[in-house]
């Protein structure tokens, strides 16, 4: 099997990697991430003309029609880079979930213009005290005719604090899922926007009979269309981790061969550049993993338990890819001003993004019963 990446996602990589390497270091990035907005209009237009924020659209709904593999490919550099641009939260779910479930005339309506980043979507679906993969929902959608009502509260919801429109899910009278447009401004909707711990922006929305149009008009499974979506988004997650984790892996070793201690520099001491090498052990298992989810997403297998797999490998690593960096920088490395305690912070998020570690190896744990015991 050929692992290597075709001359055009090369291409691809290099051009997202330009863009992000010119547009952010680490001080540049710190002051992006301290505005109100939290990322760059003008990255989010320049991603846009590259055609990035429609890889994962059809072209009949204005997007480019790529596979998987090249949005892992670019999100491995927004990974490296740390760049805070929404395009897992604003763009590949809500947008995925809108093109899954979505009419015709919605997703014409609604797509081209995301793809052209003129539209920011936000997808509400976790709530207070229910923990993945929970499905429970207490959102509760009324119907009113063609229209409907929701009343219920949502949090987080990432990006939630710019998004242009929401996509929500909640639970129609029959108990079916369903999910629905709503304006963040309309009459109904309360938005409580804050800073998460890795500098991202998320919010609490409350619908109070909010009016919703529902996507699709429910000819379509919901529930299995946001299961499918947000397997996606676990494959996402763990090609910037990837990412992320080369970065901070190259920021340490940097710092071994450049700061001296007894006269020498740290480099020259074999406990630390064993435990450097065993960073690298940890990062190769990673983008295996990352790579085995992607694979598996070409090929048309949308399987929980492979999502599940990946995660809690990349979890592992990350955590102790992170835990080395910051023993080995020492007090510089949990200070604001040196980025290695941002890729840590930024890890460790994702690490609790779609459930943590604990919650993917129980998913594991409970398909156990589903393999053949071996013979001897």
């Amino acid at each position: 099997m050929d692992f290597d990446l075709t001359d055009e996602q090369v291409m691809l990589r290099d051009t997202v990697r330009d863009l992000l390497a010119r547009d952010y270091d680490a001080e540049s990035r710190l002051k992006t991430t301290d505005t109100e907005l939290g990322w760059s209009r003008d990255v989010w237009r320049q991603l846009a003309e590259l055609g990035v924020l429609g890889l994962s659209f059809a072209e009949e709904d204005g997007g480019v029609g790529a596979g998987p593999v090249e949005t892992m490919v670019v999100l491995e550099e927004v990974g490296r880079r740390l760049a805070p641009e929404p395009i897992v939260d604003a763009v590949l779910v809500p947008g995925g979930l809108v093109a899954a479930a979505g009419s015709a005339g919605q997703r014409k309506r609604i797509l081209p213009e995301v793809a052209a980043g003129a539209w920011l979507l936000a997808f509400a679906h976790a709530e207070p005290g229910v923990r993945w993969p929970s499905a429970e929902l207490a959102t509760t959608a009324t119907a009113h005719g063609d229209t409907y009502t929701l009343t219920g509260v949502k949090n987080p919801v990432p990006h939630g604090d710019s998004a242009d429109q929401l996509v929500v899910s909640a639970v129609l009278p029959g108990g079916e899922v369903g999910l629905f447009l709503v304006a963040p401004n309309a009459p109904g909707v309360v938005r409580k926007p804050y800073r998460t711990v890795d500098g991202r922006r998320a919010a609490q929305l409350e619908f109070e009979s909010a009016t919703a149009e529902r996507l699709g008009g429910g000819e379509v499974d919901a529930a299995r269309a946001i299961a499918s979506v947000l397997g996606y988004a676990q494959a996402s997650l763990c090609a910037e981790s990837v990412g992320a984790m080369a970065e901070t892996l190259r920021l340490t070793t940097e710092y071994l061969r450049q700061r001296k201690q007894f006269g020498v520099t740290l480099s020259k001491f074999q406990t630390l550049t064993q435990r450097a090498a065993d960073m690298y052990v940890s990062l190769e298992l990673a983008r295996s993993m990352s790579l085995y989810a992607t694979a598996s997403l070409a090929d048309g297998t949308d399987d929980p338990v492979i999502a599940s797999r990946a995660r809690w490998q990349v979890g592992r690593a990350a955590r102790h890819i992170g835990q080395e960096a910051i023993q080995m920088h020492g007090g510089i490395g949990v200070t604001s001003e040196y980025p290695v305690a941002h890729y840590v912070a930024r890890l460790t998020a994702i690490e609790r993004t779609l459930g943590g570690g604990l919650e993917h190896l129980r998913v594991l744990s409970d398909s156990i019963g589903d393999y053949e015991l071996p013979e001897l």
